[in-house]
């Protein structure tokens, strides 16, 4: 029998797997763990902490934390009240968390330290409202309305809720479990109401689609769990199946944990698999020549091992009978030779990678799968709840997005539009209904994204809809192809394509310095950042990359012009959201001026000096000319 709610669906895994580890992080230096049964003790503490102020049914609580074991027990301690949590991404600046907190109307709120703290006090803010601190410092001292998550656990366990079970268990697929506000990429984020049964379905329609979690996976966290793609597959699937989730200590620190931890699974968005081939392409161009030809031998044999996999049946049969033993062979000293080295840095258990947040380059993921590390990318949004396609274990189409959930309708509109359908979909937008009235017709949820359906079923995603550039000369370009093309250079971080109403398009770039400045060490040039992206060298090397990565495009949709920015895009600066999209507004108002002078027909000089004074690196124009070199 299916669970009522999201608190039920982990109390029955606490029973099967009441000693198992739930959570491992770091302490001290160490990874340490927390059973499912000992964590189960303090969601129940907590909840009744927060009833002991008063969180009752529909509340709103938020959650203002980085990824931490106190997250999911805050946020199960929430729903088992039958309140609704509140997620904010930690990154965001005071005023963006003020917004949210006015907008879904919350009542109390969880934060992690006192540097979160400092956010939420904020001339935009509502009345102070009470907060619990996950991690206090030493002199911490508490109020009425400042404590730590450990003493409102303490005020739960003197005042138990005696039939905390029963309540819960009465909540429905139908009430409200969390309000997720969307990234804003366009303007003010809109507060998307998520109940338990969307997210309980597309946690059954993903365990039957996709990779399917176990209890012995370990999973390692990074994405932000006030993101829906890692609320859902990075922390309710896995404890629905009794996995362990083991927290990263941070982006940057994600290769270290991946060796410490070894996951079985790891669910990430495009950059880190990009950093990924990025690293292995620098081993081998560092490498001899002989280490060179090797790796590319494995890699095309790996490619023609994955050519066979696609003609398999949905039925796990080969079409053609068997995989040839030639190829066996190879396959079997590829993987010796090449293969289990990649699979070392990610820890050496990785049996699937997840992709999800934005397109992942085709290119990548055929590397991924040439070295025997599957590449399962999907589809979705915060209005889902959020996966709507994903590629099947069974049978994955690098390039597309996947098929559909079983419990899902997808169609095209005539315009392009992908549409949805589905018990997954969202309820609406929190105190907006114009804004729900016009993402939904005839009870389809209106996506915003162009797509197309293959003869198999497979989606493949053009662009964002409103993204669609559109030229002067009357031809249309989808800018999230050439983007991802361009990014796949491991000398380029960020890519963005603009160009409405003009003649041509232009590409917006961050260089990749973890790559850049090794290249330039050996070139003998500046260290320094400043100038280095300003040196006719590195003009020239980001030029070629630029030129060789468009060159398949049609030529409208190949950049005339790059500029270079001198410093990498930060969702702290506000060019990226939290799930690592880019904030194309904000790019072109922060480089309004360069991307005008880029278009006038000024003299290089003169852009030169107005890119030097806006802090970008430099403006290249090549000729199609050099677009045959």
């Amino acid at each position: 029998m299916k669970p009522n709610n999201l608190v039920e669906m982990v109390s029955r895994t606490v029973e099967r797997y009441s000693e198992k580890d739930a959570f491992l992080w770091k302490k001290n230096g160490t990874y340490q763990g927390i059973s499912y049964l000992s964590f189960w003790t303090k969601v129940r503490q907590v909840a009744a902490g927060l009833a002991r102020f008063g969180v009752k049914k529909d509340d709103k609580v938020a959650i203002l934390s980085e990824n931490n074991p106190n997250w999911p027990i805050s946020d199960l301690a929430i729903m088992s009240l039958g309140a609704i949590s509140v997620p904010i991404h930690s990154t965001l600046p005071s005023d963006q968390i003020a917004y949210i907190l006015n907008n879904a109307d919350c009542k109390f709120i969880f934060v992690q330290d006192h540097h979160h703290l400092e956010k939420i006090i904020h001339p935009e803010a509502a009345a102070p409202l009470p907060t619990a601190i996950f991690y206090p410092l030493e002199n911490f001292t508490e109020t009425d309305q400042l404590f730590s998550i450990d003493h409102l656990g303490y005020l739960g366990s003197i005042h138990p809720i005696e039939n905390w079970e029963d309540e819960f268990k009465e909540i429905s697929r139908d009430d409200l479990a969390t309000i997720i506000h969307t990234s804003g990429t366009t303007g003010k984020p809109k507060g998307a109401m998520l109940t338990h049964g969307n997210l309980l379905s597309n946690i059954e329609g993903v365990q039957f689609w996709v990779l399917e979690a176990t209890p012995k996976d370990v999973l390692l966290s990074h994405l932000p769990l006030s993101h829906v793609f890692e609320r859902m597959a990075g922390q309710f699937m896995p404890l629905s199946a009794g996995s362990t989730i083991a927290y990263a200590e941070g982006i940057d620190k994600v290769p270290e944990n991946l060796l410490e931890v070894r996951p079985t699974v790891l669910i990430s968005v495009p950059l880190l698999f990009e950093k990924v081939y990025a690293q292995a392409q620098q081993m081998v161009e560092s490498g001899t020549p002989l280490r060179k030809k090797i790796f590319n031998w494995a890699i095309e044999v790996g490619h023609r091992r994955y050519e066979h996999y696609l003609n398999q049946t949905f039925d796990g049969m080969m079409r053609n009978g068997f995989i040839p033993k030639k190829l066996r062979r190879q396959w079997k000293l590829a993987n010796a030779l090449v293969y289990n080295k990649v699979k070392q840095k990610m820890g050496g258990r990785i049996r699937g990678l997840i992709s999800g947040g934005g397109a992942l380059n085709p290119e990548i993921g055929r590397f991924f799968w040439a070295v025997d590390i599957p590449a399962l990318e999907g589809y979705g949004l915060t209005e889902t709840s959020p996966v709507v396609c994903t590629n099947p274990m069974l049978r994955t189409k690098v390039g597309t997005v996947g098929k559909p959930l079983p419990n899902l309708e997808v169609k095209i509109a005539p315009d392009g539009e992908v549409m949805v359908k589905g018990p997954s979909v969202m309820k609406g937008y929190y105190k907006d209904s114009k804004a729900t009235e016009e993402v939904f017709e005839d009870g389809w949820f209106l996506t915003g994204d162009i797509g197309s359906l293959d003869e198999d079923g497979f989606l493949k995603i053009v662009d964002r809809k409103k993204r669609i550039i559109v030229l002067k000369t009357g031809k249309n370009v989808a800018p999230q192809p050439v983007e991802n093309a361009i990014t796949q250079s491991r000398y380029i971080q960020n890519a963005v394509l603009i160009g409405q109403d003009e003649k041509y398009v232009i590409a917006m770039i961050t260089p990749s310095f973890e790559s850049l400045l090794p290249w330039a060490e050996k070139k003998g040039l500046p260290n320094d950042i400043s100038q280095l992206i300003k040196h006719p060298g590195v003009q020239a090397l980001l030029t070629k990359e630029v030129v060789k990565y468009t060159h398949p495009f049609a030529k409208h949709e190949q950049p005339k012009k790059v500029i270079v920015l001198g410093k990498e895009w930060t969702v702290e600066d506000g060019e990226l959201t939290p799930s690592l999209k880019v904030r194309l507004p904000e790019i072109q108002r922060k480089y309004k001026e360069v991307i005008a002078l880029a278009y006038a027909e000024e003299k290089f000089t003169d852009l030169q000096t107005a890119a030097n004074e806006a802090a970008v690196g430099l403006s290249l124009k090549f000729t199609e000319g050099e677009r045959g070199k």
